[in-house]
């Protein structure tokens, strides 16, 4: 671990790709828990950042492996239980300017979230604040405003590109659904 603190961002385009869990044994080992599509592509993203109190610190990997259900990691300077409990909890962040360019039609969740939901007859449905994976395709949850004419607060809208995503604009952040603004 990096023991140079600083206020200064470091990173360009900051983001969250997993989180720190609690310490794993007594040589200052820690679980970790990914947001990447596949749970060890975390890895292939570096260096990481830890945000506390306004200040980044930079985590340095020592190591990491699959161990019991979950992947575990060795960070450099942190050699026993108590110091690695001292990082659990922390949120791991990389410069999102590492990810590769996409294909038309394909999307990083991270651009998806806080864009506007219009339905094809010009209902504003809300702002997409999270998305689901479910297996067969994901679901957009989108926010509904609170004086939404429907009563509607959240609407669960399946992010099918073609059938009920009818475009996805990131530039403007305005995605179009065909879709019921009852539901």
């Amino acid at each position: 671990m990096s023991e140079e603190f600083t206020t200064q961002l470091p990173i360009i385009k900051p983001i969250i790709l997993g989180k720190i869990g609690s310490a794993y044994g007594i040589r200052g080992w820690l679980k970790v828990f990914s947001s990447t599509e596949k749970a060890e592509n975390i890895f292939g993203y570096q260096p990481w950042f830890i945000h506390d109190c306004g200040k980044w610190l930079r985590l340095e990997l020592e190591s990491w492996r699959y161990q019991n259900r979950h992947f575990i990691i060795k960070v450099q300077g942190i050699n026993d239980r108590d110091a690695a409990a001292m990082l659990t909890n922390y949120e791991i962040m990389v410069d999102s300017t590492q990810f590769i360019d996409l294909n038309d039609g394909d999307y990083y969740w991270k651009d998806l979230i806080g864009c506007q939901v219009f339905n094809i007859d010009g209902h504003k449905m809300g702002k997409v604040i999270d998305l689901i994976e479910t297996g067969s395709n994901d679901v957009i949850v989108v926010e509904a405003s609170s004086r939404d004419v429907f009563g509607v607060q959240k609407r669960l809208i399946p992010f099918l590109d073609g059938k009920v995503i009818k475009k996805v604009d990131l530039v403007t952040g305005f995605i179009t659904v065909d879709w019921d603004p009852n539901f």
